[in-house]
Order: structure tokens, then C-alpha cells, then sequence
């Protein structure tokens, strides 16, 4: 039985900041991460990209993890397992107990706070309804990854790309610069899924057609994927079968979405949101259980690994602080909103100090030229223009809490 103050589930991008945090207020801190080595996804993410708000450089994924590696090492509050597997949080009393094994067993860790930081995983074919069968020959875009800049595998020759999330996107360049050709992407939304950048760097550079309002209806071949159909979808995202084409192909790509790893927690009874299919939060990322902590892209799926490991750092100071001494939960305010908005991370604040809160929001759909508000009692206490905001783009508005008066709610002026 191992005791600590502080356990971080995974030890990727979210994980690694919340263990350097949790350290800094004096909190000893146990790592339980299941790969064999820490870094999660970014160890396979060899483009370049990270660390631009964070280090204010232009990292790889290797090289923006081995940045945070580098700050638990010789931590003398930090400890690690690697290659352990958990697989339950169950509190007792005022503790948590997190059970997982190992090559060497049974794994239990008796802890005051927990701050889950297990990433997300990606939506397979089978979560899509996708028709046809079920050849050789299709990979989710993370896996493909994997097989190309881990492994050294080719995945194939002809390929065809569903969605375009920035995994798929970034694939897509990938492929081509493996020696692939990249027939097109094709995306279900009447918009891309993807941040502008890569659109344009790994899109557009490499003349690599983005088809909105289209999907792929069925899979064709036997042993190995032979073709796919496509075809146009109507208002209502259903195919309109008398447009659908054939295209030949021996590979077909899945980036339909992700989903937060939320299941070591459903037996706890937590708030859970239908939006991000993730628990709800609070300013100190602390789910409704208070003492469990949530950040990163299992809290919602964010754009940027500096967002990850921000959320997660501040996630592992709060634990730390909940662990040492606890925190301050008076005054608790549900932050609202008004229909252009999806949902707020956090969704609640706690009205009993000064200071800022920086609020992380998606909107349903593009607009241009808005101006995001946030209002409380009538009255607006913090607005931000903005040219243009998109639905595959986080937006963060930061509110100055000594000017909260009742209540909290933002909205989305479109001019």
C-alpha cells in the first residue's frame, strides 16, 4: 500500500504539469502512468508545433514532453510508476483509495486528492455507423500515427482521410511526405473540425482536396479495403445516397472525433456534462467531488498541448493545496450562457476572493465579427471583440472576480 498526498492518473502532457505543480506547493505526488515510458501522445507526434505559449519556442512533441520531463527529474516530492495500469478511484472518508497493477501486482495507493489526467481516445468506425466491411486497411489517424513515426510502418498507398480533427489533418501531410498519395479529406460539417494553421500547412501546401458536407457511406473489399463511397450530405448530415461515388483506395483513415477517458470515475456519481461527455469543474478543477480533480483534454478536448499542460498544471497546485491544507468552496457560482456557446470550463467559480478566472468556452458554429461579454447583474464586466471565432477553436475570456455581483453569464454578440 502506497501513501501519498497527491496521484496523477497518466503521465502525458496534462499529467506531467500536474505533478510539477502539486510538487510546488510541497505536496509529495505519485505518477501511476500505464505506457512505458512518460510523454503520452506526444511521443508520437514527431511534427513540430508545440511549446509556442508555453516555452515561447516551436517544440516537437518528443522535445515538448522531455521540457517537462526534465522539471520532475531529481523532484524529490515526485515519484513514478510506469507500466501500471488503473483502473479504480473509491473513496474513503476524508481519502481516496486508486487501485491499478502491475508486473508486480496489485497497486494500491492510499491518497488525499486524485487528479485524473488520462487523456482521450479516439472514436472508432463502430462509433459511426460506418456501412460496408471490414477489410484490412483502416486506422484511426492516432494509430496510423503511431505505426508510421514509432514503429516505421507503411500503412499504404492510396489513402482516403474521414473528418478533419487536427489529427486527421496532420496525417494527411504525413502521408504525402511518407510517399502516399492523400486522395482527399472528407468532412461531415459544413466546416472543418481542424484549427486554421493546419488547414493551410497541411492542406492547402500539399494541394490535398477538403470536401465539407461529405462523407464516406460504406467500405468496399475483402482482405483490404478496395475503395470507399462517398457522398453529400444534406441539412440534416444524412447522405444523399443518389450522389454517392466510388472511390478507389487501399487505406481509409478515421478522424471522427474524440472521447475523454472518463470511465475509471463512473461509479462515483459525478456531474457529468453531455457536451464534452466529461465531468463538470470548478475554478480549481475540482469535479463535484470535491478532492478529484479533472484537466486537460479528459476534461474537454483542447487545440494546443500548452492548454493541456496549463490546465493540468493549475489542477495539480489546487490537489496539492486541497491535500495540504484544502480550499476555499464559499460562495460557489454557476457560470451560464447564452446559445452560441456550448459550454464553459470551468462551469463553476467560487465568489470569495479577488483575482482573475480565465473561462475556456466553444461556440456551436463560425461567426464573424462578434464580441464575446460577460455580464453579471445586468451589468457587463469584461467583453472581447474578435474578427472571427470558429467551432473547432477554443475561446478563453478571463474575468476580473471583484467584479462579479450576481451571478456570471456569457454571451456571443454577433455584429
Amino acid at each position: 500500500m502506497y501513501k501519498t498526498d497527491v496521484v496523477v492518473i497518466g503521465g502525458g502532457p496534462c499529467g506531467l504539469a500536474a505533478a510539477t505543480g502539486a510538487s510546488r506547493v510541497g505536496a509529495k505526488t505519485l505518477i501511476l502512468e500505464r505506457d512505458e515510458r512518460l510523454g503520452g501522445i506526444l511521443t508520437q507526434c514527431i511534427h513540430n508545433g508545440f511549446g509556442l505559449h508555453m516555452f515561447n519556442e516551436e517544440l516537437t512533441g518528443p522535445e515538448y514532453a522531455e521540457r517537462w520531463k526534465a522539471r520532475i527529474v531529481g523532484d524529490k516530492n515526485i515519484s513514478v510508476l510506469l507500466n501500471t495500469f488503473c483502473y479504480s478511484i473509491e473513496k474513503q472518508g476524508a481519502s481516496f483509495l486508486v487501485t491499478a497493477s502491475n508486473s508486480d501486482g496489485l497497486v494500491e495507493v492510499s491518497t488525499k486528492a486524485v487528479v485524473m489526467a488520462l487523456g482521450c481516445r479516439e472514436k472508432p468506425a463502430g462509433a459511426i455507423s460506418l456501412g460496408g466491411t471490414r477489410p484490412a486497411g483502416i486506422f484511426s489517424a492516432g494509430c496510423a500515427q503511431k505505426l508510421i513515426n514509432v514503429e516505421g510502418r507503411h500503412i499504404g498507398n492510396n489513402v482516403v482521410i474521414l473528418g478533419s480533427g487536427d489529427i486527421g489533418l496532420i496525417m494527411a501531410r504525413r502521408l504525402v511526405c511518407e510517399g502516399a498519395k492523400v486522395l482527399g479529406v472528407y468532412e461531415i460539417m459544413p466546416s472543418s473540425g481542424g484549427l486554421a494553421r493546419n488547414i493551410t500547412q497541411c492542406l492547402r501546401d500539399f494541394n490535398i482536396p477538403l470536401h465539407l458536407s461529405t462523407t464516406v457511406t460504406r467500405v468496399a473489399g475483402a482482405k483490404r479495403v478496395e475503395g470507399v463511397y462517398v457522398a453529400p450530405v444534406n441539412e440534416k448530415l444524412q447522405p444523399i445516397m443518389e450522389l454517392e461515388k466510388f472511390i478507389p483506395c487501399d487505406t481509409l483513415l478515421l478522424s471522427v472525433g474524440l472521447l475523454p477517458e472518463v470511465e475509471i470515475a463512473g461509479g462515483l456519481g459525478l456531474e457529468f456534462s453531455p457536451i464534452t461527455n466529461s465531468y463538470t469543474v470548478d475554478e480549481y478543477f475540482s469535479t463535484s467531488m470535491l478532492g478529484l480533480f479533472c484537466a486537460g483534454n479528459v476534461l474537454h478536448v483542447n487545440d494546443l498541448v500548452d492548454n493541456v499542460s496549463s490546465e493540468g498544471e493549475k489542477a495539480g497546485e489546487y490537489a496539492g493545496l486541497y491535500a495540504l491544507k484544502g480550499l476555499d468552496t464559499r460562495d460557489k457560482i454557476e457560470i451560464t450562457h447564452d446559445e452560441h456557446i456550448k459550454y464553459t470550463a470551468p462551469k463553476y467559480l467560487y465568489n470569495n476572493h479577488t483575482g482573475t478566472a480565465k473561462i475556456s468556452f466553444r461556440v456551436d458554429k463560425n461567426y464573424r465579427r462578434v464580441i464575446i461579454r460577460a455580464m453579471s447583474g445586468g451589468v457587463e464586466i469584461s467583453k472581447r471583440p474578435a474578427p472571427a471565432i470558429t467551432a473547432g477553436e477554443m475561446q478563453t475570456l478571463v474575468i476580473d472576480k471583484s467584479k462579479i455581483v450576481n451571478g456570471l453569464h456569457l454571451e456571443i454578440d454577433v455584429l
